[in-house]
């Protein structure tokens, strides 16, 4: 039994019995958790305002943070081989992502009590997350999805125009809102964009960035809650993180990237027995055997410069401080 399977089994038992849990869910859907919403063995979170551990600001702040990317040289390897499917009609959209090696003074468990985002996780001793991207929520049936395309510094001149007005950026966006419309329709009824490309800000450790996303809506099923674990399955991998169409996508980041992503733009959720709010793991900083490595990417569409899209890369490689 796969882990599609096992996981899925487990989700729609407990939502057939109404009992809460949390779970955690990789990219290549290889590894999943699912724990009590209380429990804090090896899984601290928050998401919105529920969380299984009381909030701390830690002694230290960031005093040290060198960054360690891959070279332009050695990004572009990949990005030109997305380029060659894309312009074989393979994909059309793909996020293509790379590690950034990490000096900091802090632990990761440090910096989840230092980051604030609607969504925080420490896997003890293997990732920090803080993520500002809802993947689903679900509320009294209805089911919502917010992808986020588009990023900008925040102190550029006329910053939210001119991201609202790029047409790279906004081709990218129509097509994830589509994508996720799409999705949407393969589990619920009445699929509408509610909202269409609102800007967000997000306050880093070095910048702050205006952020677009979009929100889309459906109509879950009645007895949705027993199904729950084939509802979220079915719209694995989420689509703002792997592209459209996503199996052929999935194959090509993989030769791509050439590298593990892990539970790096996998999925962490909520259920209280009713209602669900999850997230995308992306702004994501992991342990590999002593060496934080960070993890941060974009999407890639016919329209992308390597240059542009290497330096939004760069962009992302930061930690939200608390003010």
């Amino acid at each position: 039994m796969d882990i599609r399977e096992e996981i899925g089994q487990q989700m729609n038992a407990l939502g057939s019995k109404g009992e809460a849990f949390v779970f955690l869910i990789d990219f290549e859907e290889k590894e999943a958790i699912i724990l009590p919403p209380g429990d804090d063995s090896q899984l601290l979170w928050q998401a919105g305002q529920k969380a299984n551990f009381t909030p701390k600001k830690p002694d230290s702040t960031i005093e040290k943070w060198e960054t360690h990317p891959v070279s332009f040289e050695d990004y572009q390897k990949g990005f030109d081989r997305v380029q060659y499917h894309i312009h074989n009609g393979d994909t059309y959209l793909l996020n293509y992502t790379r590690p950034t090696s990490i000096n900091c003074n802090l632990s990761l468990e440090e910096i989840f009590h230092l980051s604030s985002a609607r969504y925080k996780l420490l896997l003890k001793d293997r990732f920090v997350c803080f993520s500002p991207e809802t993947f689903v929520q679900i509320r009294q049936g209805k089911i919502a999805s917010f992808p986020m395309k588009g990023t900008i510094d925040a102190d550029c001149e006329d910053a939210q125009e001119e991201l609202l007005k790029d047409s790279k950026e906004l081709a990218e966006h129509n097509t994830i809102v589509d994508l996720i419309r799409n999705d949407l329709s393969l589990v619920a009824e009445n699929v509408t964009v509610e909202k269409f490309r609102y800007l967000d800000r997000i306050k880093t450790s070095q910048r702050d960035l205006w952020q677009v996303s979009s929100k889309i809506t459906g109509d879950l099923p009645v007895n949705y809650a027993q199904s729950i674990g084939d509802i979220l399955f079915t719209l694995l991998p989420a689509g703002s993180i792997s592209g459209a169409p996503k199996k052929k996508t999935v194959e090509i980041i993989r030769a791509a990237e050439n590298y593990q992503r892990g539970f790096y733009t996998g999925i962490f959720g909520y259920f209280d027995g009713h209602n669900l709010d999850s997230c995308v793991l992306i702004r994501y900083i992991e342990n590999e055997n002593g060496q934080l490595v960070y993890k941060s990417g974009g999407g890639i569409t016919f329209m992308s410069d390597a240059e542009k899209e290497y330096e939004e890369l760069l962009k992302k490689v930061y930690v939200p401080i608390i003010d």
